[in-house]
């Protein structure tokens, strides 16, 4: 099993919960308002008066198999928009109750 942590610009919530269920991923954790700031480009997402705009956040467990179809959508969503900002990270999964 593998997770996938997405972090994202607010304005795409809709857009990542349609490829979550495109691939039939059911389960996640999500968090509405994360602060961050790109890297490398973009603008920050602080919740400020100066950088009003914020993320949000999820993270899934899916089998590994379903990891390259899903970070593959993901990618064409961030390519829409390279201000509004997307990363996926990914992490092996060794247990779970």
């Amino acid at each position: 099993m593998k997770s996938i942590f997405i972090a994202f610009d607010q304005a795409y919530y809709d857009q990542v919960m349609g490829i979550l269920g495109s691939h039939n991923v059911r389960g996640f954790t999500g968090w509405e308002r994360v602060q961050g700031r790109g890297s490398n480009t973009g603008v920050p997402h602080l919740g400020t008066h100066a950088w009003p705009s914020m993320n949000s956040a999820i993270i899934t467990i899916v089998e590994k198999a379903k990891v390259k179809p899903i970070l593959k959508d993901l990618k064409a969503l961030d390519l829409t928009s390279e201000l509004m900002g997307l990363r996926a990270f990914v992490w092996d999964i060794e247990e779970m109750i």
